[in-house]
């Protein structure tokens, strides 16, 4: 039986090199045309325990073919829309890394959120470890306010611990102290975690606003946004931990009781409606340490999902 009529290729997830989404790669980062501009950052030596988080966007870019599906976008029959329909994004491939540099290899990733914000496009950023926000967040200097929706288990505003002051238990602190960053929400943070008590103290000082998953699963999701303020522009970091290890194991320190799936994605869709999202990035994927790659689907569908309903916010 002839199928003459299908013209071109099918094109299975499987086929083909793994950019995000199967997106088009844009090498030249002056030359960015796009809505969404995704970023690779595989830096991992600000881990204090187990490494591995370099490998996060190569995986997550692997699992993020299974949503590429040949379809003019993805459309959700809960919500009556079509997300990601006629939505332009672009894989700018990784920051360069220099092994044992902190300073450069931040400097380089900052450079490549630059490039995204000059374009005009929404930086997403695949980690990599948790540091690799402080980058992220410097290179929003020149924009304006931020408001920093923290999705973590862990509060990560670490000061100084023996001179170390851009490791993964750092970056929230370091956000609290750049002028631009008028406010943080950290939610999702439970359990034993790596900043001591006057951490928690300097952080709610300092602007933040710390739930845990009872917490916020207490509140409900309306009582949860309406903590955040209204109207302004917010970036968006999530560490995979956020997730509950029993869906999320890929990652260096896992955290049980954590969040699940519709939890994260209704509050970064309520979050997408409340005002402007301008940036985000998901870290702390280390693929080394769930077989399965359900840490990556998970961050991958997450990522394509959030993405969908900040363009959709936007009209």
């Amino acid at each position: 039986m002839s199928h003459a009529y299908e013209t071109g290729r099918l094109d299975l997830p499987f086929v083909g090199i793994a950019t995000f989404a199967k997106s088009p790669y844009v090498a030249d980062w002056s030359a960015i045309d796009a809505d969404v501009a995704v970023l690779g950052a595989p830096f991992d030596f600000g881990t204090q325990w187990r490494a591995g988080a370099r490998f996060g966007p190569r995986s997550i870019r692997d699992a993020s073919t299974l949503f590429s599906f040949g379809h003019a976008g993805a459309y959700d029959h809960e919500d009556d829309v079509t997300y990601l329909e006629g939505a332009r994004i672009v894989d700018m491939g990784d920051a360069d890394i220099i092994h044992t540099d902190t300073e450069a290899s931040h400097a380089n990733i900052e450079a490549g959120v630059r490039a995204a914000l000059a374009a005009g496009a929404l930086p997403v950023v695949m980690g990599g470890d948790h540091s690799v926000n402080i980058p992220c967040i410097r290179a929003f200097a020149d924009h304006g306010p931020i408001h920093l929706v923290q999705i973590d288990a862990h509060l990560d505003f670490v000061d100084e611990r023996h001179g170390v002051r851009h490791g993964h238990g750092n970056p929230m602190r370091r956000a609290a102290e750049q002028p631009h960053v008028t406010g943080l929400s950290n939610f999702g943070i439970r359990n034993v975690s790596s900043t001591a008590k006057e951490g928690y103290t300097a952080a709610r000082e300092m602007g933040g606003d710390i739930l845990s998953v009872r917490q916020i699963r207490k509140l409900g999701l309306e009582a949860t946004l309406a903590r955040i303020p209204e109207g302004v522009d917010y970036y968006i970091t999530i560490d995979i931990d956020a997730f509950d290890p029993s869906i999320a194991p890929g990652t260096g320190t896992p955290s049980h009781g954590g969040f699940l799936y519709y939890e994260v994605l209704e509050l970064l869709a309520g979050l997408a409606q409340r005002g402007r999202v301008v940036g985000m990035d998901l870290v702390e994927v280390a693929p080394d340490y769930d077989r399965t790659g359900t840490t990556s689907i998970l961050a991958a569908q997450l990522l394509l999902n959030v993405i969908g309903r900040i363009l959709h916010a936007r009209g």
